[in-house]
């Protein structure tokens, strides 16, 4: 009798699931591992760099003009790039400069000063839309690339094409296993009663369910930023229009001549960008309203803080302020203000962001513990040991699998080959066209799925050929 369903495609996903749980599963756990320790490092930060980051609150705040030429002053190189106004009392200003000596190009340097003194509290280099201090940052290039650069990314990127077939692989064969107790609480508790391998499996299966949704998550939205499968969401949001707006920073002819001293002009005596007075770039230089009407300018289009006022980045550029807030709910309003006359030219409202936009930006401040603060970190971290705690007894299932009268030092042998076979061509040609269809769209998983294939068939063959020949 010819069988159908789940008890067809069951032996493929259960091959699927124990090649992928063990040959994948070392990136899984280095992910896991430098995810736990980034989900507590926000309140580390905190901790750490409290003296940078916090002041006692004042009666009175100086304009942020003089809080820039308080931070020139103590650090008169590279660039002012942007500027993050105190946000709240009690909190410092951030003067971020770029091209500083010694700080690379996707790093800024972070001036912090007191908003009510114009004292500078510290310098410390910083990194990202989140403004990231050197130990988060740390903490963050070791879970996205090992410290390794861009190739190391291809780690992270793996681990996440994986990771939601693992658990998905695994919730099916769970859920479809043949169970004499169909009740929901043995499919999310583990059975007490059970001993040796069925014990492992119970716990793996129960913890699996309850992390299932959690872990596919982290793999969509550890994609949505991966170097390959990253660029094909991106093309893919950016042909349905769902691509994140941005403001334009084009000024109008008759203004582009200003803000040639970066746009800091209007101050005199305060350093610009390049470290020298804006005094001596002449007349038109001076004809730049400053950051403080800027600011102003944003703040009667509704943006409150915590912003950040990007500086012209030329002498036909705008400045940028823009909401910075990553916690729910979202602030990332934008406007763009002509340096010349300080009048609005372009506003970016996150409330008209498309659909996609918005899923993404609250996936991916969801997946880095920003949406919903120390809740966010703590649901992390949980996630993080769950998978840890999976891919442990994961492996102690292999292990328990060996034959134990062989050498101790055997491993659990491998599912039978072929399963594929037993599927009806009907449901196995859509069923290889969904794989490449995917395969396409995430890379790393094709191209590993690819290899695991060819792998598998070149020990089959050697398998075979191992087979002694029957005696006559």
């Amino acid at each position: 009798m010819q069988r159908t369903g789940w008890s067809v495609l069951r032996p493929l996903v259960l091959r699927l699931h124990f090649y992928a749980g063990v040959l994948v599963a070392p990136f899984l756990l280095v992910t896991a591992v430098t995810g736990l320790l980034y989900a507590g490092s926000f309140q580390a930060e905190k901790v750490i760099y409290a003296h940078e980051l916090s002041v006692p609150a004042g009666e009175r705040t100086l304009p942020v003009s003089q809080q820039v030429a308080a931070a020139r002053k103590a650090h008169p190189e590279g660039k002012v790039a942007a500027v993050r106004p105190a946000p709240q009392p009690g909190d410092t200003t951030r003067v971020l400069l770029s091209d500083v000596p010694g700080v690379t190009a996707e790093h800024q340097l972070a001036v912090f000063v007191d908003p009510h003194t114009g004292s500078v509290r510290g310098a410390l280099e910083t990194y990202g839309a989140t403004g990231a201090l050197p130990m988060r940052t740390w903490l963050d290039d070791l879970h996205r690339n090992l410290h390794l650069g861009e190739s190391g990314r291809l780690y992270s990127e793996l681990a996440a094409s994986w990771l939601w077939v693992v658990a998905g692989g695994g919730l099916a064969l769970w859920i479809g296993r043949k169970r004499t107790n169909r009740k929901l609480r043995a499919l999310a508790l583990p059975d007490r009663a059970a001993t040796g391998r069925r014990r492992t499996l119970s716990w793996h299966g129960a913890v699996g369910v309850w992390a299932a949704v959690g872990l596919f998550f982290l793999s969509a939205t550890g994609l949505t930023w991966s170097t390959y499968a990253g660029a094909n969401i991106d093309e893919i949001r950016q042909s349905l229009g769902q691509a994140t707006p941005t403001v334009s920073t084009a000024v109008a002819e008759d203004h582009a001549h200003h803000g040639g001293s970066g746009g800091m002009a209007g101050m005199p005596g305060m350093p610009g960008m390049d470290g020298k007075k804006d005094g001596a770039s002449g007349g038109a230089a001076s004809a730049d309203v400053g950051i403080d009407k800027v600011l102003k300018a944003a703040r009667a289009e509704g943006l409150s803080n915590p912003v950040e006022i990007g500086l012209p980045t030329d002498s036909g550029s705008a400045y940028v302020v823009k909401q910075v807030q990553r916690s729910w709910p979202e602030k990332q309003d934008a406007v763009a203000v002509d340096p010349g006359t300080g009048k609005v030219t372009d506003v970016s409202r996150f409330a008209d962001y498309p659909v996609l936009a918005k899923l993404t930006r609250y996936g991916i401040d969801l997946h880095t513990g920003t949406l919903f603060g120390i809740v966010n970190q703590i649901a992390l971290a949980a996630l993080a040991l769950a998978l840890i705690f999976l891919i442990v007894l994961g492996y102690r299932m292999w292990w328990q699998r060996r034959p134990t009268r062989a050498h101790a030092l055997s491993f659990g042998r491998p599912l039978p080959r072929g399963a594929w076979r037993q599927i009806p061509l009907p449901v196995l040609i859509p069923l290889g066209l969904v794989v490449a269809v995917v395969g396409w769209a995430v890379p790393l998983l094709g191209i590993s799925l690819a290899a695991f294939l060819v792998v598998d068939i070149l020990l089959g063959v050697i398998g075979r050929r191992r087979v002694p020949a029957p005696v006559d």
